[in-house]
């Protein structure tokens, strides 16, 4: 046993973050497996024994899921919503990110400040407003209008975690640009813009979860079939008198792939951004 792990002492106010970090994984696992479990299930095993193993591994629900759902077209919509609301917001919150943090204004703080109360405003106050500025627009019951107002929320919280990571770079890096002959959009999108890379990743799952998982504004949104979205769209399989539990829980399954894949793609990142200046060398 080394130096450093006698010396190592676990006091109680450790022990019981450990223990809270304990709890709070096994919430987060325990229904992850429960709804995976249970998509190989009849609805009949799955209300009999809700936490038990099925009686046989079967796909017939999936099957179902892909076959009579219209998962795919559900799938294809929520897809490019995420997609393209994803990239309105890491555009613009890196850009007003890199105004706000690198540039020094009169109105710089009041900015700052207006930008974060769209922190403080919930999308369930505004549904009727949105609703009829979208029907004005001509974007009601339409992916892109979906798109607009899911940029729309998830850009303050974007531009609030830019813009600190973008004031707290050093200053001799754009300065030394600067007199080697870059521009500003040179210094910006080659040199501050991959040093902030993990911080894009925390804004790109951040805010990627709640639209993906989003069934509100959907449901308020869009009227037409083939425009639904996914969570929308898992809906059919609630009945009027019955639940088609175990359709219902493979098709939750598969929607939480990609979400899982994006976690995946971006772990490194994330893990970077969120540990980002935890140590100073």
């Amino acid at each position: 046993m080394t130096a450093a792990a006698r010396g190592t002492r676990y006091t109680p106010f450790t022990l019981l973050l450990v223990g809270l970090l304990v709890l709070n994984t096994i919430g987060v696992v325990v229904p992850l497996v429960v709804a995976l479990v249970s998509s190989f299930k009849s609805t009949a095993e799955i209300m009999n024994a809700p936490f038990g193993l099925p009686e046989t591994w079967s796909l017939s629900n999936f099957a179902q899921v892909l076959g009579e759902g219209n998962f795919g077209v559900y799938f294809r919509n929520s897809l490019l919503v995420t997609v393209g609301s994803e990239l309105l917001i890491l555009g613009f919150s890196a850009m007003a990110g890199y105004a706000l943090g690198r540039y020094r204004f009169p109105l710089n703080n009041a900015l700052y400040t207006l930008i974060l109360m769209g922190l403080m405003i919930p999308s369930k106050l505004l549904l009727v407003p949105l609703f009829l500025q979208l029907k004005q627009m001509g974007l009601l019951d339409s992916l892109w209008g979906l798109v607009l107002v899911y940029a729309a929320g998830g850009i303050p919280a974007g531009v609030f975690i830019m813009t600190g990571f973008f004031r707290a770079l050093p200053q001799a890096l754009e300065s030394a640009a600067r007199i080697d002959g870059a521009s500003e959009w040179t210094i910006f999108h080659r040199i501050m813009l991959p040093l902030v890379r993990p911080q894009l990743a925390i804004v790109a799952i951040y805010t990627a979860i709640p639209i993906w998982n989003d069934f509100l504004l959907p449901i308020v949104f869009i009227s037409t079939p083939e425009y639904k979205t996914l969570p929308q769209g898992l809906s059919v399989f609630f009945g009027e008198h019955a639940v088609n539990m175990g359709a219902l829980f493979a098709g939750l399954t598969a929607s939480a792939l990609p979400l899982i894949v994006l976690y995946l793609v971006l772990s490194e990142q994330f893990i970077k951004g969120l540990t980002a200046g935890a140590v100073k060398g």
